[in-house]
């Protein structure tokens, strides 16, 4: 890919979507698209499907 072709990172630690997991081999998750990887979920939506996350959401900031 070239650097115009390039996608988008989507940082997961900033969706609302994210979570840690308790499961040592898969210690991240998408509540999203409902799975658990041992990447960035963002990383495994790339690798699956060629497109970003479509489902990123802005974490809500407290008051």
């Amino acid at each position: 890919m070239t650097e115009l072709q390039r996608p988008e990172r989507i940082d997961c630690m900033k969706c609302k979507h994210f979570y840690v997991t308790w499961d040592p081999n898969f210690p991240r998750g998408c509540k999203a698209f409902g799975f658990k990887t041992h990447t960035m979920p963002s990383i495994t939506v790339l690798a699956s499907s060629g497109k970003p996350c479509m489902n990123f959401e802005p974490k809500l900031k407290p008051l």
